[in-house]
């Protein structure tokens, strides 16, 4: 494995209230990623790792083949974008992680998702 410094990923999350029982502990939010590739040649995203840590520390890891049902090979230029979503028990969370990438050549490497927040917008000062 190698980390490559030709894909880049950014996150932006958002808070569902409508999908969400604070009195149950009980928080959703989307988040959207967009996946660039900078480089010369396509890849493809073949698995994905999240750390999702609540208010309190608690950690839930997830892993699995793809993005939402998907394992997207991404052109040269190209971007692809998908919207997920998490629960949590609090109204402050993070998430972390990294996608799983093979290159055209079928290498192996990694791709960081750089940490980011899931918030309830009334916590926000």
């Amino acid at each position: 494995m190698y980390d490559s410094p030709r894909v880049c990923v950014q996150v932006q999350s958002l808070y569902i209230e409508s999908q969400s029982t604070p009195d149950e502990e009980r928080f959703v939010f989307a988040y959207t990623v967009t996946i660039r590739n900078l480089g010369r040649t396509p890849v493809q995203l073949i698995g994905r790792y999240w750390l999702i840590t609540n208010g309190n520390g608690r950690e839930i890891e997830v892993q699995g083949e793809g993005v939402v049902g998907e394992q997207p090979h991404i052109a040269p230029g190209e971007e692809y974008q998908y919207t997920s979503g998490a629960v949590i028990e609090t109204p402050l969370g993070t998430m972390q992680g990294y996608y799983e990438m093979v290159d055209v050549d079928g290498n192996p490497f990694r791709v960081a998702i750089p940490v980011f927040r899931l918030a309830v917008p009334t916590l926000i000062h």
